[in-house]
């Protein structure tokens, strides 16, 4: 490929909406456009590293057992009423009617598409497993797309499904789906942390994320460098290690005039925040009234709210507050209204001094213990993890860090068979429903995360593997001899040795030939300078280290497939 004919134009300066470094960087290497919020087109060096990608997806899944076809991207609603989640989804869920009033919806997933398509074909455990998968744009309404390829409306993914007899053989089929996906990160080059995940709107009960290590990323996580847990912070569950409160045991109430934030309660007591109470008013999903309480250093999170309270729950208002008999900044456990039900933290089970609210404008008790002086209605897993909590498995620090969602599996159990009548005749003629895994990679997503992880100030860093482009031939004097002779035999015999090439054949000043390839992070550089083609030799740069070293003219195609084929996937 001739630079002078890509379709790549780049850009001098970075894009003003653009935030983050995959963002802007395939925006300036002329990669992709946008086309409206969360639209983007790929152009020839995206779609070349995207195929790329999609090949190893398709490899490990082949190699895996599973077999690839091709659903509708638009899906007949009334699947997804038999389902149950038309309504539950949201308004991510791109809805709309054909010219005879059918509803429809582009699919955001196909768990609903797949068991329509199956249930009527596999009749007996005979045919169990089967793992189906597909590689197809997909389509969520989100409210704020943003950060270019990471939070779009229109995405390309690879969603599998698996169905199976017995839960043991899901099982087995979630395992090596997982240990597939796990290849698949370290083959494009991602560095990722397996870790627990809440299944959110896809359900089922078993969900693992691999979530690529970036500061950009959107997820937070924890993990312990000892034992291996590793979760995101919507999951991860752990026994907070929490300070009793201050004061002698009994219960005694202390005028705290003003002081409602967990702040200067801590302050006022002179104790640390870990041992104060800090309690959330809230409506569930029912709008029945609920005080939750965490640690005051801890936060409620609200991904494990939706399962304590339900989805829909929300925090009360000022106004509701002083509606059920509650006063913000002095709720607590103790005396509380009539007909508020207490969820507390279940970390603060053993727990046996709480210094919280009184339920009382500018008062607090301290020494209040549960069992004594409330009974607490529930005790729920609802606080956000955080770095330095123990491990839930060995009890050691938990390390933090911040990652990018690129692939999920899912046990997703008869969710969606039972749901939708999918069932097949067991060894002993009895009807049961599928027992069904759920297997998805980003795609385009998994191309943005490796810019995030590989990059620098000058531009992209590809890893050999996903590079639109495994090296770039730069000759400084194009068309002109000796330059174009021997750009000519170094290009013929790379491509002889199988090395995918570009060469950057513009009339353009040196420097305008390196920022844009340094830009566009082609793995390999060879540049064919006048000094080095007087002494028979070319300069060879190590895009990822900077490394540089002159080369024979002869023996730099060779060099060249020794440092490339190796790292391919």
């Amino acid at each position: 490929m001739k630079m002078s004919q890509l379709y790549a134009p780049t850009l001098k300066e970075d894009p003003a909406d653009a935030e983050l470094a995959s963002h802007r960087l395939m925006l300036r290497a002329g990669m992709i456009r946008k086309q409206a919020a969360g639209l983007y087109s790929y152009l020839p060096l995206a779609w070349r590293s995207l195929r790329k990608i999609e090949d190893i997806v398709r490899d490990e899944m082949d190699a895996a057992g599973a077999q690839e076809l091709l659903m509708p991207i638009m899906v007949d609603a009334e699947v997804w009423h038999e389902s149950g989640r038309y309504n539950a989804y949201g308004p991510e869920l791109m809805r709309f009617s054909d010219r005879h009033e059918r509803e429809f919806v582009l699919g955001p997933t196909h768990e609903e598409t797949v068991v329509d398509l199956i249930k009527n074909e596999l009749r007996s455990y005979k045919q169990l497993p089967v793992n189906l998968y597909q590689i197809q744009d997909k389509f969520r309404d989100e409210m704020r797309p943003r950060f270019g390829l990471m939070r779009g409306r229109e995405f390309i993914m690879k969603d599998g499904y698996s169905f199976n007899a017995t839960q043991e053989s899901l099982q087995e089929t979630y395992d090596a789906m997982k240990q597939a996906y796990a290849n698949i990160c370290e083959r494009c080059g991602i560095k990722a942390l397996p870790v627990v995940a809440d299944s959110g709107q896809i359900g089922g009960d078993t969900s693992v994320e691999f979530m690529a290590l970036a500061d950009a990323g959107e997820a937070a996580l924890v993990y312990c460098d000892d034992c291996g847990y590793a979760a995101d912070d919507e999951a991860a569950s752990t026994r907070i290690a929490v300070t009793e409160g201050p004061g002698d045991g009994t219960l005694t109430k202390v005028h705290t005039p003003g002081l409602g934030s967990i702040a200067d309660v801590a302050a006022f007591f002179e104790f640390p925040e870990n041992g104060t109470r800090k309690s959330l008013a809230l409506f569930d999903a029912e709008g029945k009234p609920v005080v939750a309480i965490v640690p005051g250093d801890h936060e409620l999170n609200e991904c494990k709210a939706d399962h304590a309270f339900g989805e829909g729950w929300r925090m009360m208002t000022d106004e509701e507050l002083e509606q059920v008999g509650l006063f913000k900044g002095f709720i607590g456990p103790v005396n509380l209204p009539e007909g508020v039900r207490l969820v507390c933290d279940v970390s603060l089970k053993d727990s046996k001094q709480w210094a919280c609210g009184a339920n009382e404008i500018d008062y607090h008790y301290t020494g209040a213990c549960p069992g004594r002086d409330f009974e607490a209605d529930a005790w729920e897993d609802l606080v956000t993890v955080v770095a330095g909590d123990p491990c839930p498995r060995c009890g050691k620090p938990l390390a933090g860090a911040r990652g990018i969602e690129v692939s999920q599996v899912f046990q997703l159990g008869t969710k969606y068979s039972a749901a939708m009548g999918a069932t097949f005749a067991d060894e002993n003629g009895v009807e049961k429903p599928f027992l069904m895994g759920c297997y998805g990679v980003g795609v385009s997503r998994t191309l943005a995360a490796s810019v995030e992880q590989h990059h620098d100030e000058h531009g992209i860093i590809w890893p050999v593997s996903i590079a639109p482009f495994e090296v770039s031939v730069i000759p400084l004097d194009p068309g002109k001899e000796p330059c174009q002779s021997a750009c000519d035999a170094i290009v013929e015999a790379l491509c002889d040795a199988g090395i995918e090439v570009v060469v950057d054949d513009r009339s353009e000043r040196p420097g305008v030939k390196f920022a844009d390839n340094d830009l566009m992070g082609f793995p390999y550089q060879i540049v064919l300078g006048k000094r080095g083609l007087a002494n028979g030799t070319v300069e060879l740069k190590d895009r990822a280290t900077g490394e540089r070293e002159d080369v024979a003219i002869d023996e730099v195609a060779s060099k060249v497939a020794a440092l490339v084929i190796p790292q391919r996937a």
